[in-house]
């Protein structure tokens, strides 16, 4: 089976099928999922939907372009749900930046103060990371080094920067989607052989990030099964390992 480490089945473009998504994403083999926390304004409704579906998981944080809205001691209410199995999606993202010099480091130090605590507070309460990274590279590298601990995590959407692969010394994981079917994603591929295999998750960052041959559609965690077959090409293995590989590989991380 594979388990969608990443989907954001919170969100409203969701709203009016989600049964449908999940019974398609079921029949093409797709048996887990797992919501991100990364706005605050809609962490009640991944609960629910948690709550409603015996296979889906989630987990409590938030993304760094809503670092202004992060309030820990709400978060807290969530971390302890039966259902909740990680922190994040956390980290820094440097893609969308203010035009004044000073605006841009009052913005990147908010980013990292509110990663920071997000890396202490994952270990504090002993879960995984899910981490976001966008270029920013070197500082997230940086300050995983320096706060991380012993349980890991994930790089989402891992941007194929060589230099985050001496995570993998540290229990971090390497989420692949549907940027590796992409025509231009040269630099994954390249990158991708050098992944420990004991490291490679799947993911699909629905209903983002659409793979070939859906590129334009509403991505969804059936389509997974495309990432599957390109990792597969990739490897040279075939489905049946790829699908064994990453669940086993998902199922340690985050304990489901």
């Amino acid at each position: 089976m594979i388990i969608d480490t990443h989907c954001h089945l919170d969100d409203d473009r969701y709203k009016e099928d989600l049964d449908i998504v999940i019974e398609n994403a079921k029949m093409k083999g797709v048996e887990k999922f797992i919501i991100p926390g990364a706005d605050p304004k809609s962490l009640e409704r991944a609960v629910e939907i948690s709550e409603q579906y015996d296979d889906v998981f989630f987990a409590v944080g938030v993304h760094p372009y809503d670092v202004q809205h992060y309030d820990r001691s709400y978060l807290e209410k969530f971390v302890t749900h039966s259902k909740c199995v990680a922190i994040g999606e956390c980290g820094l993202d440097y893609f969308r930046l203010p035009e004044s010099e000073s605006e841009i480091e009052a913005e990147k130090k908010l980013q990292r103060e509110v990663f920071i605590d997000q890396i202490l507070w994952a270990k504090t309460v002993k879960k995984p990371l899910i981490v976001h990274i966008r270029e920013s590279s070197a500082d997230c590298l940086a300050l995983l080094d320096e706060y991380a601990g012993e349980e890991g995590g994930v790089l989402h959407c891992y941007n194929a920067d060589e230099s985050l692969l001496k995570l993998a010394n540290k229990n971090f994981y390497y989420g692949i989607g549907g940027v590796l079917t992409f025509k231009n994603a040269k630099k994954l591929i390249h990158v991708y052989p050098k992944i420990p295999k004991e490291k490679l998750l799947i993911e699909t960052d629905a209903p983002y990030l659409t793979p070939h041959p859906h590129r334009g559609e509403r991505n969804e965690p059936s389509f997974s099964t495309f990432v599957a077959d390109k990792m597969c090409e990739l490897s040279a293995v075939s489905r049946v390992e790829i699908e064994t590989l990453t669940t086993m590989n998902a199922a340690k991380l985050f304990r489901i």
